[in-house]
């Protein structure tokens, strides 16, 4: 093929010549017809949302006639404008976009110089180069930009309003426009029109209908939905039936409004030219689900712990627990042989679940009822559960021992039996009184807290005035007091160490004997180890004034190591949770007798450079005091949250009578910080765990900064967050410096102390510990709070932090911060 000549040429671009003509066409029809497309698409949109079937006749039929003339006009407009292209526009389009114009060149004939040979070859050449430029070509793109006939984007508009009305109009509503025509039997001047929706209730999550849109005439919905029907047009030409509502006062059918809900299965009818039919079937709201798992469990302090489980099909928003005497199961005897008096259920709200979806809810009731006259009796616990439609769902009453706090020294244990009684029935106050002097007859040698003694006898004088009239208020503060009493007799804090440890061995012999639980056990005999290291610790500072002091040990005398101890403790705690109670009892006996024989050996008396007069062990002691100011008023600023207070002073709170606020007390702990890490006392100078410590150190103080901060700008919520961060840290850095303290006691003892070589156990207790009061240290040189000890607490916490914040009787911003405390944990 020659692709020199001008025929040859454009068979080469026959293919994008083509496609530029058509882009001609598509460019010249949109710049002509654009007015024209864009009232089309408006005029539709309008008809797609039934605009005319909203408007007074008039008004429609205006604007059917303006949008037709518009049209016109913009057709006429648009014929007159559009040129239509041809083949030479598009080659001139084409040759326009390549280089050197190569098209009009193949179509040029060559003026002079034909004759001459050697012009004709430059000619030729000429051509032949324009020919392969010609082949490249590419098509054309039409020039579709209206913005300079179109400024304000009319079209934009237009075409918007068309997309919306497909999306939620309908299209089969432009139709109506034959109502509007004379003789038409829709008429909008008089004849009827409707619209209805279909509102299921908010809690079912799922969406309102639209009644024209739904094309099956059978719908189902749930319980509770709301059907609204309004009716256009003129007085009774529509009316309306319904069997679904069960209504008794049932309104004029022909109410242009008419508004009711579904309670039942049945038809919704619309009578009348152009009404509808509907087949309702309800959807069923079953009612909650819940019941109980696994047994109670008694914690060691007190509280008991129930897990549960609630289910409903669309979420479960309230759970309630009913706590009642089971009459019939208590044992009548003693103080309970009279017949009670009347006493009220106590009910308790079961935490939910944090989550948005309450379809199936199992979470722990965790509460302490031991200041209840249910505590340790029989009762029936019956759960109940409400859903968002008010529904309950009842459980089977669970017959339990409700668990509360249980007293296991003698004393203790009576006290609350006669509290008991009391409360049981106010005729038991003669009985009560005769005990409780029984008990305080002679108090030597039995009652170990000469307070305690006092307060029973002063109780005991006002019981004897008050017994033949006592009222429910008298019987209310009398087992209150009774109770404090209780407590002091039990847990109270006696100053001798072998007291402590005396009234810990009775208590853990009384658990074995009466068959306490695991956790009980493992509460009461880490109290025994406490009291032991005290005991152990006064003993080794009273032997260190000699054999011929009052405290100096004479007679004959046991020693054990600590692997001996610990080896009879672990024993014992085994055979508790083995249930072998027999065996344990003689254990117990023994580490009784083992205990009373003890001999504590006398030390050398020599400070080591870290003991307990030494700067660095002054600083331990100031840091935990610190971070026990820290703590403290990390509780008062709690203490102002729950009372809705900020961290200024209030009445009756800090800061009254002239004293600190919150945020002047921390400023004041942020001080003696800083002193204490520029007084260059801490221990550990120059090593990794001493260097650890003051990094930490610096973490509470700026952590004590924005606490401050948070108090002056009373953000109680921001300023504990601080304060929890601040408690961390000093934690972490008491943990740091007492590890630092232990290396540099064993690299003094590495570096020669020949009179630890000759004695090692100058320097350790007779259970084979290492002297010193390192407050991260105790003991036989662990940890504080290792292993499951660690876990357990956390678990109590995470417990009793769970158990409030599903009070809903607790103020909106304690639970708030409650459930934060949940979020990160």
């Amino acid at each position: 093929m020659d692709t020199q000549t001008p025929e040859g040429a454009l068979r080469q671009i026959e293919q994008p010549l083509r496609l530029t003509l058509l882009g001609l066409w598509a460019e010249r029809l949109a710049r002509a017809f654009w007015p024209l497309w864009s009232l089309v698409l408006a005029g539709l949109a309008c008809l797609s949302f039934g605009l005319q079937d909203h408007l007074p006749l008039e008004a429609a039929w205006f604007g059917l006639v303006s949008l037709a003339i518009g049209a016109i006009w913009a057709l006429i407009h648009g014929s007159r404008s559009f040129h239509r292209p041809t083949r030479t526009d598009a080659l001139i389009r084409l040759d326009s976009n390549l280089q050197g114009h190569p098209i009009s060149a193949l179509l040029d004939t060559q003026a002079i110089g034909a004759s001459d040979a050697a012009s004709a070859q430059i000619w030729a050449a000429h051509r032949a180069r324009m020919a392969a430029r010609a082949a490249a070509a590419q098509p054309v793109a039409p020039n579709l930009r209206l913005a300079s006939r179109d400024p304000y984007a009319l079209r934009y508009l237009a075409l918007t309003a068309m997309v919306m009305a497909l999306m939620f109009g309908s299209i089969w509503r432009v139709a109506s426009i034959a109502d509007l025509t004379p003789g038409s039997p829709g008429l909008a001047a008089s004849g009827p029109s409707w619209e209805g929706w279909a509102e299921p209730p908010a809690y079912t999550r799922k969406p309102a209908l639209y009644l024209a849109d739904q094309k099956d005439d059978a719908i189902t919905l749930p319980m509770g939905s709301k059907i609204q029907i309004r009716l256009y047009g003129d007085p009774g030409a529509l009316i309306l039936s319904e069997t679904v509502s069960g209504r008794t006062e049932v309104p004029p059918a022909s109410d242009a409004n008419q508004e009711f809900t579904v309670i039942q299965s049945g038809r919704v009818t619309i009578e009348g030219p152009g009404g509808r039919d509907w087949l309702i079937s309800v959807l069923l709201d079953s009612p909650p689900g819940i019941a109980p798992k696994g047994e109670i469990d008694r914690q060691a302090d007190g509280r008991f712990k129930q897990p549960f489980s609630a289910t409903d099909d669309y979420g479960v928003t309230k759970g309630e627990v009913t706590i009642a005497l089971d009459l019939t199961a208590v044992d009548r005897r003693f103080g309970l042989s009279v017949d009670p008096e009347p006493m009220a259920a106590v009910t308790l709200d079961l935490p939910l679940s944090m989550a948005r979806d309450r379809t199936k809810v199992d979470q722990t009731l965790v509460d302490d009822l031991s200041q209840s006259l249910l505590s340790n009796q029989p009762v029936t616990m019956t759960f109940v559960a409400t859903d968002a439609a008010s529904q309950t769902g009842h459980s089977q009453p669970l017959h339990v021992i409700l668990p509360g706090k249980r007293f296991f020294d003698p004393l203790a244990a009576a006290l609350i039996e006669m509290r008991r009684d009391l409360m049981w029935s106010r005729s038991n106050a003669q009985r009560t009184t005769q005990i409780l002097k029984a008990v305080t007859n002679k108090p030597d040698g039995f009652i170990r807290d000469p307070k305690a003694t006092t307060r029973l006898r002063a109780l005991i004088a006002v019981l004897d005035a008050q017994s033949a009239t006592m009222t429910i208020p008298q019987r209310d503060t009398i087992a209150q007091e009774l109770w404090q009493i209780s407590l002091m007799v039990e847990e109270g804090d006696l100053a001798d160490a072998m007291a402590r440890l005396k009234r810990a061995q009775d208590r853990l012999d009384e658990a074995i004997r009466n068959g306490a639980s695991p956790a009980e056990i493992d509460d009461l005999m880490q109290e025994m180890r406490d009291a032991l290291n005290d005991y152990m610790k006064q003993q080794a500072d009273k032997n260190g004034k000699g054999p011929d002091e009052p405290n100096g040990s004479k007679g004959p005398s046991m020693q054990l190591s600590q692997d001996q101890l610990q080896q009879m403790l672990d024993k014992l705690q085994q055979l508790m949770k083995e249930g072998r109670t027999a065996e344990a009892q003689e254990l117990m006996n023994q580490l009784k007798d083992f205990m009373n024989n003890m001999q504590v050996q006398q030390g050398d008396g020599q400070g080591d450079g870290q003991g307990q007069g030494s700067p660095g062990q002054k600083a331990m002691k100031d840091l935990g005091q610190t971070l026990r100011d820290q703590q403290n008023l990390s509780d008062d600023a709690f203490k102002n949250l729950q009372q809705g207070q900020d961290g200024q002073p209030q009445d009756g709170q800090d800061g009254q009578d002239g004293g600190p606020s919150l945020a002047d007390r921390q400023k004041s702990l942020r001080q003696q910080l800083d002193q204490m890490g520029k007084s260059g006392t801490l221990p550990g100078a120059g090593t990794d765990p001493g260097k650890e410590g003051r990094q930490k150190l610096d973490d509470a103080g700026r952590a004590m900064d924005q606490a401050e901060e948070s108090l002056r700008q009373g953000d109680l919520p921001g300023a504990l967050d601080n304060q929890a961060d601040a408690l961390q840290a000093l934690r972490d850095g008491i943990r740091n410096f007492g590890d630092a303290m232990t290396q540099e006691q064993r690299d003094r003892a590495t570096q020669g102390q020949t009179a630890q070589n000759q004695d090692p156990q100058g320097q350790r207790d007779p259970l084979g510990r290492e002297s010193g009061e390192n407050s991260a240290h105790i003991g036989s040189d662990k940890n504080l709070l290792q292993g499951d000890d660690v876990y357990r607490r956390a678990q109590d916490l995470l417990d009793e932090i769970r158990k409030r914040a599903g009070e809903q009787s607790r103020p909106e911003n304690e639970r708030s911060y409650l459930k934060r405390l949940l979020d990160l944990f």
